[in-house]
């Protein structure tokens, strides 16, 4: 089979080839780029191998691109990358592997392109296509990867038992697939998977993060969670997100089931935003709800207090899964917490000095809270949604009127902590603070306006009420 779509005619791939036909060098586009050429998706990442020295022709390549492309050589691991305009290309032997049951790092060596196709993860990623002048377009693909594509299906190549314990980051992989192209796994691939999800533990937490992180950042992340918990690995390498499954009844009454709930909150919010750390934050906005799982006779189910428990658990679920210990979980982390206080607003009066202290709270970050509190709406009973947005709807106006007038949003306190110590002749100490954190208090409550002169009289009556001057 020839492949003839536009793509394939790019006048890197033909330089390529025809630099390989001058070593007299066999060479393939294989893997990602040909999926997606097939799929009809954006691909800027181009895979190359040879039959022979990868380097040897990624120099030459570069080369013949000239100055404006950039050549990596990484003679350990036998590859090379250029880096050319937009683009990335990556040179590598055609090589095969053999494992070691402690380890997913291989032991390579030289090899054919059949053998290269071997060790390929799934049949999809297998198939090649030849930049030789003489076969130019010709599609190898010994593991009928076109029919997988068009049945929608992720399948190893060779036994899934040898390859997911040869390399269990495949494990990962497979579902990371299934989640990005909307495919599913293969009966045997799934129960392989179910087998050998033990072998996870001797991938690093980065690795998987990284795979999560795809996951993550997919059209409907949930796909992806749902296979990590049936297939077994949820609790292996998450277990505080599978801690959320199930519901318990007493007296006839049960709770909704916090797992599932969350993960139509995270595909809810995924419609709206591409940001990483929100879609975090959704996944993660009810993690506090089994610690903190009660019953009260009078009300049943309560979960009272879980976005406090749950903003506590953050950095230990970042730390132990190796993920950003920097703004990044700050920022989850006051997602987590402040979750509630939007609802909490709507089922209340909602009173100015509310939404000014969340104002103040949120920061820069309270589009992102409100769109998370969106996505939090999850009740079959339609009347009930429609109610709870219109009043989300009530909580902005009164924020944006607000925010016009008082500037509430990360503001600080007019009167600053060395003028009220020079104006009152006073050394560092907590009356200081107590007196910012009054003035800040009286702003947000409305007692005074966010004005310096104002705050200003403010302090000086505080003064002399707490005999300071």
């Amino acid at each position: 089979m020839v492949i003839t779509d536009k793509q394939i005619e790019s006048p890197i791939l033909h330089l390529i080839g025809e630099e390989a036909d001058i070593l007299n060098l066999e060479c393939y586009v294989i893997g990602g780029w040909v999926r997606d050429l097939i799929l009809h998706r954006p691909s800027s990442d181009i895979d190359v191998v040879v039959v022979g020295s990868g380097i040897t022709l990624a120099q030459a390549v570069a080369k013949r691109l000239g100055k404006h492309a950039h050549l990596s050589v990484f003679r350990t691991y036998g590859t090379a990358q250029v880096k050319y305009r937009d683009m990335e290309v990556e040179f590598v032997g055609a090589r095969r592997e053999s494992y070691q049951h402690d380890s997913r790092n291989p032991i390579v060596e030289d090899g054919t392109l059949e053998e290269d196709q071997n060790r390929r993860d799934f049949t999809i990623n297998a198939m090649a296509i030849c930049l030789n002048a003489h076969r130019y377009g010709e599609l190898l693909d010994p593991f009928d990867g076109m029919y997988d594509l068009e049945d929608c299906t992720i399948r190893t190549p060779l036994d899934p038992d040898i390859t997911f314990s040869d390399d269990p980051l495949r494990m990962m992989r497979a579902i990371r697939f299934a989640t990005q192209l909307g495919f599913y796994l293969d009966e045997e691939t799934f129960d392989a998977i179910a087998r050998n999800k033990e072998r996870i533990a001797i991938i690093t937490k980065e690795r998987i993060v990284d795979e999560l992180n795809k996951i993550m950042l997919s059209r409907r992340p949930s796909v992806g969670w749902i296979l990590l918990d049936k297939t077994g690995l949820l609790p292996l390498i998450f277990p505080e997100l599978a801690a959320l499954k199930g519901v318990e009844t007493k007296e006839g009454r049960g709770h909704k089931d916090v797992f599932l709930h969350t993960l139509l909150v995270l595909d809810n919010i995924s419609q709206n935003t591409d940001k990483l750390w929100l879609r975090w934050s959704a996944l993660l906005h009810d993690i506090g709800k089994p610690k903190s799982k009660a019953w009260e006779e009078s009300v049943g189910w309560t979960f009272r207090n879980h976005n406090y428990l749950g903003a506590k658990m953050i950095p230990r679920i970042f730390k132990a899964m190796k993920m950003p210990q920097n703004e990044k979980m700050d920022y989850v982390v006051k997602m987590v917490d402040l979750h509630m206080r939007p609802i909490n607003l709507i089922e209340d009066t909602v009173t100015d000095s509310a939404v000014r202290r969340l104002l103040f709270e949120a920061g820069d970050d309270i589009d992102d809270l409100m769109l998370l509190c969106d996505a939090d709406i999850t009740s079959r009973n339609a009347e009930k949604v429609d109610r709870f947005h219109r009043n989300y709807q009530l909580v902005r106006q009164k924020m944006v009127e607000l925010e016009e007038r008082d500037r509430i949003r990360n503001f600080q306190p007019p009167v600053r902590g060395d003028e009220i110590m020079q104006v009152l002749n006073l050394e560092p100490c907590s009356a200081v603070g107590e007196l910012k954190s009054a003035i800040k208090d009286a702003i947000l409550d409305g007692i005074i306006p966010n004005e310096h002169d104002a705050a200003y009289e403010y302090m000086m009556k505080l003064a002399k009420e707490r005999n300071l001057i």
